[in-house]
């Protein structure tokens, strides 16, 4: 087996119109804009990723989004919901956020040690904000969310599933996760230590339609290893256990196998190297459109095809490309 995963590096969602994502998570969730990119499978495309203040790993949500695209629809097959951690005394701060802005939400709901608002996006995305206790509201100022309720990292995902077992034997066997507990329906996994614990939560949901991957759902979740060799080592595991791998994909900012669990979710292993600062400097992440250099030659044309995107108010009022 490879070294243990070190929690989740990022989750991966589809959005509708970009203004809409880029306003909603900078301005109303209060995450940093870390990198404006295209998806490198289809360059039409942007690819925002938020996260904090440095991109660190584990605190990245990123989206495809697609103005025209069909709306997805949850059900088993799919990771349905991403969760933020928060300290447990910010969960007031957050539900009186989400009312300003007219957002409805649900909870706090008492689920195994923790509390949880829960909420959608404006394309239906499902997020739950997570209180814990041992948080101790140490994270970054980066718009109106003061640094004590700010959002520090995604603590877990939900995966619907007609069926646990051969989800959960992947789970616990080849991945190393850890089984800790249940209620009802839902069990819960963990991986990593316990400052950065990760946990994938599986709904079982027998008969339930199956889900479809469009605008207001996930596409995939990515788990975090520490270096190249551990991706390695981590794909012969996979092909030993007769599990269809990718090779390693560059995604510039980290290197990526991908490979589906036995209930359909994608599922991916991203190196926590080289990082967001390769092509931009820490103070500048996410001011300008920034391309790979396999993409490079084709900027004009690539730049053409994308909407301009209005920036938080640190940023340039409006951007299509450097020197628009």
């Amino acid at each position: 087996m490879g070294n243990d995963l070190s929690g989740i590096h990022h989750v991966t969602a589809i959005a509708g119109d970009p203004q809409r994502n880029l306003d909603f998570y900078t301005g109303v969730i209060g995450l940093r804009l870390v990198k404006i990119t295209v998806n490198f499978d289809d360059p039409g495309t942007y690819h925002l990723y938020y996260g904090d203040g440095q991109g660190r790993p584990g605190t990245i949500l990123t989206f495809f989004p697609w103005p025209d695209g069909a709306k997805g629809r949850n059900g088993p097959g799919q990771a349905t919901i991403v969760a933020f951690a928060v300290p447990l005394d910010g969960l007031q701060f957050w539900a009186e956020r989400l009312e300003d802005y007219k957002i409805s939400y649900e909870g706090p709901i008492a689920r195994f040690s923790d509390r949880i608002l829960t909420f959608l996006d404006h394309d239906g995305l499902q997020i739950e904000l997570v209180g814990q206790r041992r948080l101790s509201g140490n994270g970054e100022r980066l718009g109106a969310v003061p640094a004590k309720y700010a959002v520090p990292r995604i603590c877990g995902v939900t995966l619907a599933q007609e069926e646990l077992g051969p989800t959960e034997q992947m789970l616990t066997g080849l991945l190393g996760f850890r089984s800790v507990d249940q209620v009802s329906n839902r069990y819960r996994y963990v991986t990593g230590d316990q400052s950065a614990e990760s946990f994938v939560d599986v709904l079982v949901m027998p008969g339930m339609l199956q889900g479809r991957v469009a605008v207001g759902t996930i596409h995939h979740v990515a788990w975090r290893t520490p270096t190249d060799r551990a991706q390695l080592d981590w794909r012969e595991d996979l092909l030993r256990s007769n599990t269809r791998v990718t090779p390693v994909q560059d995604r510039q900012y980290f290197r990526s196998i991908y490979f589906r669990e036995p209930g359909g979710v994608l599922f991916e292993i991203a190196t926590d190297p080289p990082g967001f600062t390769v092509d931009e400097a820490a103070e500048n992440l996410g001011a300008r459109l920034m391309l790979p250099p396999w993409l490079e030659p084709r900027r004009e044309a690539i730049e053409a095809d994308l909407p301009a995107l209005r920036l938080p108010t640190s940023r340039p009022a409006f951007v299509r490309a450097p020197g628009q």
